[in-house]
């Protein structure tokens, strides 16, 4: 059990803030912050038992990062994601309660035994947790961004006034590090899922002007969807948009792994590139890497046409394209409107040699080039005459996949997409506009746990 002593360092406290300030003006990550806000709170005498932050997140996965640190086990993170499970999970919470009363703060005693307010102190009461804060922190008047959080002790007496002024006065200097933390792990965010990782870093970075860039070696896959068009007329907007998410989840997530990396999505298709050096070794790992990952994409999209089957949907087709060549990877487009990407003729070609596919009837088919550097067994399915390119190409298809390839190890794989019961903490009015007991909370809401 911590003990109160009465007395809290403003020497100790002011130490705390510096870090902060020094903390967010570094660039350290919020975890980095949160963590090292905690151990120092505590290390300056503060009778913290447990702390709980929650931060909204843009993010496409993730609606918001939630922090807890125990005096005894230190820091666990979490990722909440969005689901519609259970509602009363957060509407019994202290933070509906302190959000729907707009209230700042929230100062619950809890008992040794007996009834509680909220669901949740049954849990705190089993930490050995005597009192309760919880409080709200937006990052600014109209902004769906803000931090949330809850101090808890395990004193016998509970939190005493010097404490409670202490925390409150150290809160606006975490609330201002962690926003530097948040914007930046927001851009971050958005550059990854926009631009990709590597693309994401080279902007970051300040690759930000027009022709910044490079000429890299890579094996390139273009992937595409069959009969898209009379999918969209058939089955009508959002049916076709979930399909589509639905491919590209089968198709694509292997091909930004183990050196991959996802460029663009254009229309119902992507292209994805496996940078490398300009010697044979690092081509032939690519390529390879590159082949794996179009066995996995197979197994993926076989399973998931036998579940649209299951659910009388019609079945998905495509076409992979493979070659090897120089590319360039920067910025083209307008000053003011940019697209990073690679472009040249070799993504000419294997855009080319994707729409082949369809002439063959095959899923996937390869330049020579690519097949030998890949190495395996290929069979050749004729020359082509391709657009700018003077002598015809070879077309091969790689031999088919055997019976049971890996399908267990890539089917558990598409199954990891399940919500864990953590993330399913995550509020459900994430759409509500005021805060309103009735109607349920504003957008800020939907972002946190106690």
């Amino acid at each position: 059990m911590t003990t109160n002593t009465g007395t809290v360092s403003a020497l100790f406290m002011d130490k705390v803030a510096d870090w902060l300030t020094r903390a967010a003006l570094s660039g350290r990550s919020l975890e980095d912050i949160v963590r090292g806000f905690c151990d120092r709170i505590a290390a300056a005498g503060l009778p913290i038992a447990r702390v709980h932050l929650s931060f909204a997140m843009l993010h496409p996965l993730y609606d918001a990062l939630g922090f807890t640190w125990r005096a005894a086990d230190g820091l666990t993170v979490e990722g909440y994601r969005y689901d519609a499970g259970n509602p009363d999970i957060f509407l019994k919470s202290p933070y509906y309660k302190l959000l729907s009363s707009n209230l700042d703060y929230m100062r619950r005693r809890i008992p040794a035994e007996g009834p509680v307010e909220f669901p949740v102190f049954e849990d705190l009461r089993r930490e050995g947790i005597t009192d309760y804060i919880s409080f709200m922190q937006p990052f600014g008047d109209q902004s769906v961004q803000g931090m949330m959080g809850s101090w808890s002790t395990d004193a016998k007496d509970g939190f005493d006034d010097e404490t409670i002024g202490a925390l409150l006065r150290i809160q606006n200097h975490l609330a201002v590090a962690a926003k530097m933390a948040v914007l930046d792990k927001l851009a971050n965010n958005m550059l990854t899922t926009y631009l990709g990782g590597d693309a994401g870093k080279r902007v970051l970075n300040g690759q930000i002007r027009r022709g910044d860039g490079e000429t890299i070696r890579a094996a390139l896959v273009m992937g595409d969807m069959r009969h898209s068009t009379m999918l969209a007329e058939r089955e009508g907007r959002q049916t076709y948009i979930d399909t589509l998410n639905d491919f590209f989840d089968a198709i694509a997530t292997p091909f930004n792994r183990n050196g991959g990396q996802i460029l663009s999505f254009m229309g119902d298709g992507f292209l994805a590139v496996y940078p490398c050096d300009r010697h044979r070794e690092p081509s032939q790992q690519a390529c390879q890497a590159a082949i794996s990952a179009v066995r996995q994409a197979q197994i993926r999209v076989a399973h998931l046409n036998t579940e649209r089957r299951k659910k009388h949907k019609a079945v998905i087709h495509y076409g992979i394209g493979l070659h090897v060549g120089n590319v360039m990877f920067g910025n083209v487009g307008l000053q003011e409107r940019l697209t990073f990407s690679a472009f040249g003729s070799a993504v000419n070609e294997v855009s080319r040699l994707q729409s082949l596919s369809k002439k063959y009837d095959r899923e996937v088919i390869a330049t020579q080039a690519f097949a030998n550097y890949c190495g395996g067994d290929w069979t050749t399915l004729g020359q082509e005459k391709l657009r700018g390119v003077r002598q015809k190409v070879t077309v091969l298809e790689p031999m088919p996949l055997e019976a049971g390839e890996r399908v267990d190890e890539v089917v558990a794989d598409l199954r990891r997409h399940a919500l864990s019961e953590a993330e399913r903490l995550i509020l459900l009015h994430r759409d509500a506009v005021e805060i309103d007991p009735k109607s349920g909370p504003r957008p800020m809401l939907s972002k946190f746990m106690p």
